[in-house]
């Protein structure tokens, strides 16, 4: 059998017959007795060993690396090629060793158990490979370490010799062992080396900016190098090693240097170098946290900085507030999209960062100061923005120059931006509050621009998640409204069936109370006849249609035309219901001159509201000439005193382009006044009113859910259930955990105060 065995070691041609008589001469060895089948293996073992003995002597006359390395490379080749076909002959020499029949053997991958194969593969690892995988590994590490140098070389020298690594080990549960206890643990040392010597030199010579660049390119080409050099097989994670090994030697040694110029590179608006560091900076550990505070001080402070340099226009124009924090938060989102794609804790810090500046209340301190009395007099003052938004919506909404000169698009998109600017809005009770008073205002005196826009308007609400009692009553009062519409046709058919004619010339809006106004909205006022006369009139109309129904007259809320004739011309005049009653108190005396005393008697109207009515007829700021004139100079509503003489201009009339117009219309109402002053401060203190209920209600839901809760997690829920109404402060959380105690809703633990449990 020996001269054939030699010739294949040494990869000589073999003939046929002398390939079938190995098989033979094995095989009837192992049968003559016990000791034919460990003869054979001491034979080949000595065989195998001599042949390696010599490979070893020729690969060793080689002193240079390339040399050694290809010499190595093309007598393990030869080697592992015959480790294929050599084991072959030799089966029954295996079945004889392990003393098992041919029938019972396993069906798995022979090669992987093949005793011969192992021998083999073990005489190289213990002979040849342990007396020159130092030199292999070092002469490979070199050829790689002068590749990162720029020098060229012949790569398949290094995948060579990994090769011989993978494919030596005979261990069939780890057979990637021999590879990583050498050849990967080689290759990351010298990596290592190789960047802690290089890294800090390039810092140092080229500063933090250029580096990041050298850092990039450097981890890009390693991984693409890892992947011609180390194993990469799905079992194996030597690329993903060698990553980590790299990010920490080139980038998490110097952290705080790269994030030192984070905050700079932001405010600069440094994208593309911001996208350099987030990639780098993304692999690290925690490497992102410092980035996502400065990007949050960023927007913080630029935006309230750009807030607070237009405050003088933005606190009084809701549009150009609303269009400015629109602005801002388009630019924040430019700059996390380009900076950072989008990543979604950055689009997180930059949610936010833009609610503080929403919410920041210190642009509003100065311009506009916290005036609510009673109960909210003792809360914190809150932003702004909830209001403007509302006023926003209502320019928008209403038919006014802004969405005349919009197309329904432009308008739709408008107030989608509206609803995003809502979303950041800590207290949307007082955005569905104000919203409310300009859907009442607009409903009221047909003021809406689209009736669809309000209605989808509503919708929209609903969708972003704004609280369905709120949303209800809006969607309630156009109900109302439609049936108002035909309850006034039905009212003005009955009346012209009579021949009355001036029921023509008067709609009737019957609404539900609890939908639009409370009663303290009320204001007594004495009507003009004509308007006293009628009342008793829709009331019996009324009674018939609904038995048991009372209807409250809220003169406040109600408007109408009138004509004004004077020595220039006639003059339609668009007023409020107040404005009409003061007016008629020259009805039948037009040249008189009546006291605020006497008006004040004559309408019966309170003198808050007289001071307010005379005020918007003495000095209507869109008027070059005014209805009335007064004897003294007025300043504002204050200044008017009892003994104050007001009269009708007789020289009224609307000047354009310098010429006296002798017919026209005036609108005189401008905004008109849905509440009293004193019904605003039962608003004020209403909202607060319902935010301690609705914190209470949240409380005992959550108790009884929990039955028993600490104090810390207690609110952490309570604030989780109210954030789409208010923010509660922890002084009124405080407040009503105590009032809820008292009431016997829940009580303190004996053991802990700080754990409630809830009492059924």
């Amino acid at each position: 059998m020996r001269p054939t065995v030699l010739k294949l070691l040494r990869q000589e041609p073999v003939t046929r017959a002398e390939w079938q008589d190995l098989f033979w001469s094995v095989h009837s060895v192992c049968l003559w007795d016990e000791k034919g089948a460990p003869k054979v293996h001491q034979r080949l073992q000595e065989d195998i060993l001599d042949f390696i003995t010599q490979a070893q002597s020729r690969v060793l006359s080689h002193e240079d690396d390339s040399s050694l390395l290809k010499a190595y490379i093309a007598e393990w080749g030869k080697f592992f090629t015959q480790c294929n076909y050599l084991p072959k002959p030799f089966g029954q020499l295996e079945m004889t060793l392990q003393g098992k029949a041919r029938n019972t053997l396993p069906k798995k991958n022979q090669a992987d158990e093949s005793i011969v194969r192992k021998l083999m593969l073990d005489s190289w690892n213990q002979s040849i490979f342990s007396n020159i995988k130092n030199r292999l590994q070092d002469s490979a590490m070199k050829l790689v370490h002068s590749e990162r140098n720029g020098e060229a070389f012949d790569s398949q020298l290094v995948i060579g010799v990994r090769e011989s690594y993978v494919n030596l080990s005979s261990d069939t549960e780890d057979k990637l062992k021999i590879y990583r206890e050498n050849f990967e643990k080689a290759y990351l040392e010298a990596t290592e080396a190789f960047y802690k010597m290089k890294a800090p030199e390039y810092l140092v010579e080229n500063g933090v900016q250029n580096y990041m660049k050298y850092a990039d390119a450097k981890l890009k080409e390693e991984e693409e190098r890892a992947k011609r050099y180390l194993e990469t097989r799905k079992d194996c994670n030597s690329v993903g090693m060698l990553t980590e090994c790299c990010v920490d030697v080139l980038v998490t040694a110097f952290k705080e240097s790269i994030l030192a110029e984070c905050a700079s590179m932001i405010t600069n608006n440094e994208t593309e170098r911001l996208r350099l560091m987030f990639s780098l900076m993304d692999r690290v550990p925690d490497g992102i946290t410092p980035m996502l505070h400065d990007l949050e001080e960023h927007i913080v402070s630029q935006g309230l900085a750009d807030m607070l340099a237009s405050a003088s226009i933005i606190t009084t124009d809701s549009e150009l507030y609303i269009e400015k924090l629109l602005d801002l938060f388009n630019r924040f989102s430019k700059l996390v999209a380009e900076a950072f794609n989008d990543d979604p804790r950055f689009l997180t810090a930059r949610d936010k960062a833009y609610k503080k500046v929403v919410n920041d209340t210190s642009i509003f301190k100065l311009e506009l100061p916290y005036k609510s009395k009673g109960v909210c007099a003792k809360t914190q003052p809150e932003s702004k923005c909830p209001e403007l938004l509302a006023n926003y919506c209502d320019m928008l909404l209403r038919k006014t120059p802004l969405s005349k000169k919009l197309t329904s698009e432009e308008v739709e998109k408008k107030l989608k931006d509206v609803l995003l600017v809502l979303k950041y809005v800590q207290n949307k009770d007082v955005f569905m509050r104000y919203h409310k008073v300009h859907l009442t205002r607009r409903l009221i005196l047909d003021t809406s621009a689209d009736n669809e826009k309000e209605e989808n308007m509503v919708e929209w609400l609903r969708e972003v998640g704004m609280p369905a009692d709120y949303v209800n009553k809006l969607a309630r009062m156009f109900q109302d409204i439609k049936v108002s519409e035909d309850l006034n046709t039905e009212f003005k058919d009955t009346h012209r069936n009579n021949n009355e004619t001036i029921a023509d010339s008067i709609n009737i809006k019957i609404l539900n109370t609890a939908a639009w106004s409370r009663g303290t909205d009320r204001v007594s006022v004495t009507l003009p006849m004509e308007l006293e006369d009628y009342i008793p009139q829709v009331e019996e109309f009324y009674r018939l249609k609904h038995n048991g129904r009372k209807l409250q007259w809220h003169h406040l809320m109600s408007n109408g035309i009138i004509t004004f004739a004077n020595d220039i011309g006639k003059f339609d005049l668009e007023v409020t219901t107040f404005q009409m009653a003061v007016l008629f108190s020259w009805n039948q005396r037009t040249h008189d001159r009546l006291s605020y005393e006497s008006l004040k008697l004559a309408t019966e109207l309170p003198d808050a509201e007289l001071r307010k009515t005379l005020w918007s007829l003495v000095a209507f700021p869109k008027l070059k000439r005014q209805v009335l004139l007064c004897d003294i100079e007025a300043r504002s509503p204050k200044d008017f005193t009892d003994n104050s003489v007001f009269w009708v201009n007789q020289t009224f009339a609307l000047v354009k382009n310098s010429k006296l117009q002798k017919r026209g219309k005036v609108n005189l109402i401008g905004r008109l006044q849905l509440s009293t002053e004193r019904s605003k401060e039962e608003d004020n203190e209403g909202i607060i009113q319902l935010r301690v209920l609705r914190v209470q209600e949240a409380i005992v839901k959550i108790m009884k859910m929990r039955k028993r809760i600490t104090n810390a997690q207690l609110q952490t829920e309570l604030v989780e259930i109210l954030k789409n109404m208010f923010l509660p402060s922890k002084k009124m959380i405080k407040e009503q955990i105590e009032w809820l105690i008292e009431q016997k809703y829940m009580r303190r633990d004996e053991d802990n105060i700080n754990m409630f449990a809830y009492l059924a």
